[in-house]
């Protein structure tokens, strides 16, 4: 059964990915607080008209379920590469330093430099998150060089939670707690079209070069070894696909603070259907983490509606247990 699912000719399972995200978007646009119809959502995007509920979609729904699917392509494929080049089923983006990086960076940044604007904020966000996963991979590095995935992840929750902890020192010293909690509780409420603008072009930049090396990533996620015999450049693209990751990692957090177990999700999801190839992974990840920020931020909005459920609360509730269920699965592989 399992190689007839992966016999799916790609283009069908890419098409049924596109569905899916286009009637979670239209679900995105028609539902809220304030629910709107199938023909607005049209009228919003194909016309000029002004109307109450138009104007609802056009400048609230629309520029923050824009900023949603970004983010959730950013960090499906961020978390891919991840588990692609280390190996490791656990790697993701929040779990590995990245986020809390970032996050710091932009609390640092909010406490020193508030006027740098959307652009300050996102080079800021980088810095952090290459300092966050340095700091990881020399932690995990300290003993003998090893790097197993175990260790790993336990420096990764130390960098994390050191990094957390500053950032909550800075808002609170600073007296700026509410802005920097308005980021790194994972909001996409107030995202405006100037912001998306600002962000998008290096998310989608970062996404194609990503997609460029999918099939790179492929040979090394077999193993260091078949991969310089192939005549890969190990070195090279491992640092280049790094920095992919970090420059995804830390606009997404830029544009709407730090979410975590997308990038630990979605590449797990995908992989059931899509097979081991990441040249069919990647893109199906970067359609289904979107599709999957769609549903987690209609669900905030409706649950309690007209009251928000933070999106990084959705994604925690359902991130949590997935993280539980690919441990125990490791565990056994293991045992």
């Amino acid at each position: 059964m399992k190689n007839k699912k992966r016999s799916i000719p790609f283009i069908f399972k890419l098409t049924g990915c596109l569905i899916i995200f286009v009637v979670l978007f239209v679900i995105s646009q028609i539902y809220g607080a304030a629910n709107a119809t199938a023909k607005d959502v049209w009228l919003a995007i194909a016309s000029n008209e002004v109307s109450d509920s138009i104007l609802v979609i056009r400048e609230l729904r629309l520029p923050r379920e824009v900023a949603g699917i970004l983010v959730g392509a950013a960090l499906a494929v961020a978390g891919t590469i991840m588990q692609g080049v280390t190996r490791n089923p656990l790697a993701d983006p929040g779990l590995l330093g990245l986020s809390s990086g970032a996050s710091m960076a932009l609390a640092l940044t909010l406490a020193f430099a508030p006027g740098v604007g959307t652009f300050g904020i996102m080079l800021a966000c980088f810095l952090g998150a290459a300092l966050g996963a340095s700091l990881v991979l020399l932690l995990s590095a300290m003993r003998r060089g090893q790097l197993s995935p175990t260790r790993i992840i336990l420096a990764g929750a130390a960098v994390s939670a050191f990094l957390y902890a500053v950032s909550e020192a800075v808002g609170l010293y600073f007296k700026i707690s509410k802005d920097v909690s308005m980021w790194t509780a994972g909001g996409l409420i107030g995202t405006t079209w100037g912001q998306v603008q600002a962000i998008s072009p290096v998310i989608i930049i970062a996404v194609v070069l990503a997609l460029l090396l999918s099939k790179q990533l492929t040979i090394m996620s077999l193993s260091d070894d078949v991969a310089v015999s192939l005549g890969q450049r190990l070195v090279l693209i491992k640092a280049f696909l790094f920095l992919v990751v970090i420059v995804l990692t830390g606009a997404s957090v830029a544009l709407v603070g730090n979410i975590a177990f997308i990038g630990l999700m979605i590449p797990h999801i995908v992989r059931t259907f899509a097979g081991t190839d990441y040249r069919s992974v990647m893109p199906l990840s970067a359609i289904t983490g979107a599709s999957f920020m769609l549903l987690a931020d209609t669900m905030g909005r409706t649950i309690n509606a007209p009251y928000e459920t933070p999106v990084a609360a959705i994604v925690a509730m359902m991130g949590l247990p997935f993280f539980l269920f690919v441990v125990n699965k490791g565990g056994k592989k293991r045992s």
